[in-house]
């Protein structure tokens, strides 16, 4: 090394020592304050307060061990560094370690005048390269020293303990060391303990009555108290008048005992204490109908309700139960009908937040059930923490159920209840099946439906002939029930049941593939299938007549489909199964079956006319279209923004790893530009630039399309329409320049400003046109063709002619939705859990489990 070290050299030096020492400092000793961090913690936690003295003893006496074996590992592992460590630590950081460099001499042709010009202009560098020498930064990161992140432990507890304990607590530490006199002192003197532990279910906190000088309490209903008395038998004793229990000895040194009663509670002897105990009832809960039953499309029940307790309601039942005084005794229902237990059915609660107060909806469908469109009685009943029970008064109703309108589907569902309602209609109904099959040209609108109606007969009749008591079993009679079902509704539907297996089938062996990762040219096979089944089911449905005598809902909650929007949805799916993103694609094909189940074609909508001849109508598809363009340029924002978060990293390392070699000063290898992305981030060129040239092309069509005849000109709606537009174009604006400037998250917070202003031009355009299409109702020109009214789309959500769809309404409406909203909120947890996920979007996931 150098003979003469000149000052800066010095300083430069001192401080990388200092870096040093502060290093070995932090890896060696580490575990010192980490323990005393701990210990702090538990002080300020009232550890000491929650055991008996002599653990508290030992407590102290493990951590006295446990601290004084941790500062002699860390003297026996600490490495004093010394100057030469310092010196060749900054050298090494200096590329050519220019003072090894001038620190030598020249070996061989000191004769030689060029060869020693050379180890000058050598040595000259190495000088230049020296007088910018800066102190070697310490490395103090503890990850490989400390895997279990123990010191963020006990760093968290002593935030908690400032935060929640009593800090001042932490100030006992020197006292700790008489625990074991105060031990001793308790097991020679008498003293007591005791603690009232509320029920889990009530949230109070537990209480230390030691601590508690006031004469009254107020304690819930079922709080356990638990006492301990130390020192000799007999001094201090217990007299209690609220738990009821008979028998106990007063001078008890360990009891327990539950309050039910309000009463007094008292603790005799030295340092004794007395209290009257309020005791909090647990009101039982409390449920109620609201409203009277509903019968809902395709037969389905619902039946709003109410429940509360002050505590929160933890369980609920319905029970439905056969009200045979109410029913029409004739025909088949003339027998006693065989004994069935009520149907109970459990009650929808939240599956997260309070249940004090629970609005819910019990949705079931019992159209096969028996007593299907009979008077039955309705019961609920609800329950709390404590097993106390709440009933509704029964209400006489009668129960929802499908209804057949076609005469043969009728006479075909009667027999079925008559065989339900007791086996021993089952002759019965043979000789009604008889007497129908007599002459089935008659009653049957199709010649396939009459073999498979005598197919049914046959099992029936050799069911009886069959059975040694000519009695029909029970699994046949259920067999023979499921058949006739069936028959039934392809009696009511025709062609449509067919159809509609198909699709269901074809859905199914999709989903099941899907779910497997089958091999892409039978993922397509399948498709073309499913494709195949929806066009004939959506033919049939076109074709076939509501269900008759239904209510229909009014104008504002129809909405017409075409089958061209459904084809869109399976381009999708077929778009994301061939970039293999199954899981998106399997949650749209479960949108795609909840919205044909719940699907009903409007007549004419499937000649693809679309409200064209509404006036403005072609403006209206122009704006749907940019914006679903826009969404898409959000889309791949988002992504490129995921990007950048990922790209962080590489070149963090890449900065901090420069130096080590002497390579990499400059950054203009080949390497580290591909890393960089420095063209990207600015916008000149990357993908950066050609989002910005997308958003510029968009907000020109968009303005371009203001020129044109718009819905509702000259309206309140029209012109609310207009200034959208025009908040839309500025966002637009703004996130273009946004994204040349490389502010890819701002740029996204305008895209979804504009998104919103779109969305809602739209939502006034189409406002305009259903005001236009009243206006040339009421005076008789008719209603316009194709015209799409304002509504609900099937899955329940708010849908206009433009396209965009709301979300304020629950997108499920079946009995799963309490699954379905379980497992969301497991997988945003999951998600939430991933710690290698981008930090925007690990900040958007906690938000979300904050809100819900």
């Amino acid at each position: 090394m150098m003979r003469h070290t000149p000052e800066p050299i010095r300083n430069a030096l001192r401080r990388t020592w200092a870096g040093m020492l502060a290093e070995q400092f932090f890896r060696t000793f580490w575990p010192v304050w980490t323990l005393v961090l701990l210990f702090a913690a538990a002080l300020g936690l009232g550890v000491q307060d929650a055991v008996s003295p002599g653990i508290a003893t030992v407590l102290a006496l493990g951590f006295a061990v446990a601290l004084l074996v941790a500062l002699f590992m860390g003297v026996y592992r600490f490495d004093w560094p010394t100057r030469g460590d310092a010196l060749r630590r900054l050298d090494a950081s200096m590329p050519g370690r220019p003072l090894s460099a001038l620190a030598d001499s020249q070996a061989v042709g000191t004769a030689d005048p060029a060869s020693a010009q050379v180890w000058q202009a050598h040595l000259r560098r190495m000088a230049a390269q020296l007088a910018r020498a800066r102190a070697v930064v310490p490395d103090l990161k503890l990850a490989r020293f400390d895997p279990f992140a123990l010191r963020y432990a006990a760093l968290t507890g002593v935030v908690l303990a400032v935060l929640f304990g009593a800090p001042g607590r932490v100030a006992e530490l020197p006292q700790i060391a008489q625990l074991s006199g105060r031990a001793e002192a308790v097991a020679l003197g008498p003293s007591w303990e005791a603690w009232v532990q509320p029920p889990p279910y009530t949230g109070r906190p537990s209480l230390y009555l030691n601590e508690i000088d006031r004469a009254a309490l107020e304690i819930p209903q079922g709080s356990l108290v638990t006492t301990r008395f130390y020192g000799q038998a007999g001094v201090m004793t217990l007299s209690e008048g609220v738990s009821g229990r008979e028998g106990a000895d007063p001078a008890d040194t360990a009891q327990e005992f539950e309050v039910l009663q309000s009463g007094r509670l008292s603790i005799r002897g030295p340092a004794g204490r007395e209290w009257e105990v309020t005791v909090l009832p647990d009101q039982p809960p409390s449920v109620a109908l609201a409203g009277a039953m509903q019968r809902e499309r395709g037969g389905t029940m619902r039946q709003d309700f109410t429940a509360n307790d002050d505590y929160g309601v933890t369980d609920g039942v319905a029970r439905i139960a056969l009200d045979l005084d109410r029913v029409d005794r004739r025909y088949g229902l003339s027998l006693p009908p065989e004994g069935r237990a009520a149907v109970e059915i459990p009650l929808p609660l939240p599956v997260s937040g309070s249940r004090a107060d629970v609005t819910e909806s019990l949705i079931d469908d019992f159209s096969q059930h028996p007593w299907a469109n009979l008077p039955v009685t309705l019961h609920m009943t609800a329950m709390d923490a404590r097993d106390q029970t709440g009933t509704s008064g029964a209400v006489q109703v009668v129960l929802p159920g499908r209804r057949f309108f076609e005469p043969m589907a009728a006479a075909v569902i009667e027999m079925r209840r008559d065989l339900l309602w007791n086996v021993e209609n089952a002759p019965r109904v043979v000789q009604v099946m008889r007497a129908v099959s007599h002459r089935p040209d008659e009653v049957f609108r199709s010649d396939d439906l009459a073999p498979r109606f005598r197919a049914v007969q046959d099992v029936l009749e050799a069911s009886l002939t069959t059975s040694p008591d000519a009695q029909l079993e029970p699994e046949a009679r259920d067999q023979i029930a499921e058949l006739l079902w069936d028959l039934a509704v392809v009696l009511e539907d025709g062609e449509l049941a067919d159809a509609a297996e198909r699709l269901r089938r074809a859905q199914e062996r999709l989903d099941e593939a899907v779910r497997n990762g089958a091999d892409p040219s039978e993922i397509t096979e399948l498709m073309d299938e499913l494709r195949e089944a929806l066009r004939d089911y959506m033919q049939q449905l076109a074709e076939q007549p509501q269900e008759r005598g239904d209510p229909q809902p009014s104008d504002g909650e129809q909405m017409e489909i075409t089958q061209d929007q459904i084809q869109e949805l399976l381009d999708r799916i077929q778009e994301l199964m061939q970039e293999g993103r199954m899981d998106e694609a399997a949650q749209l094909l479960a949108q795609l079956q909840a919205l044909l189940e719940n699907l009903q074609v409007a007549e004419g909508q499937g000649q693809g006319q679309g409200g064209q001849g509404q006036p403005g109508a072609g403006a209206m598809q122009d704006l749907g279209d940019a914006l679903r363009d826009q969404q898409d340029l959000a889309d791949d924002t988002f992504r490129e923004l995921q990007e950048e978060f990922n790209r962080g990293d590489p070149q963090e390392d890449g900065q901090s790893g420069e130096g080590e070699d002497g390579e990499g000063q400059d950054g203009d290898s080949p390497d580290g530009q591909g890393q960089g992305g420095g063209q990207d981030r600015t916008g000149q060129g990357g993908t950066a630039g050609d989002l910005a040239e997308r958003q510029q092309a968009l907000r020109e069509m968009l303005r371009e399309q203001q020129l044109q005849p718009l819905p509702g000109e000259g309206t309140a709606e029209g012109e609310a329409a207009l200034q959208s537009l025009e908040r839309a174009e500025r966002a637009m604006r703004d996130a273009e320049e946004a994204l040349r400037n490389g502010d890819t998250s701002g740029a996204l917070d305008r895209q979804s400003e504009a998104l919103e202003a779109m969305r809602q031009g739209l939502r006034d355009m189409d406002s305009a046109m259903a005001q236009d299409r009243r206006d040339a109702a009421d005076a008789g020109e008719g209603r316009a063709e194709g015209g799409r009214s304002e509504g609900r789309d099937p899955l329940g959500r708010d849908s206009t002619a433009s396209g965009e769809v709301g979300t304020d309404q629950d997108m499920l409406q079946s009995d799963d939705i309490q699954r379905r909203a379980r497992d969301i909120l497991d997988e945003i947890r999951r998600r939430s859990a991933e710690l290698g996920r981008p930090e925007a979007e690990l900040d958007y996931l906690r938000r979300l489990l904050d809100r819900f």
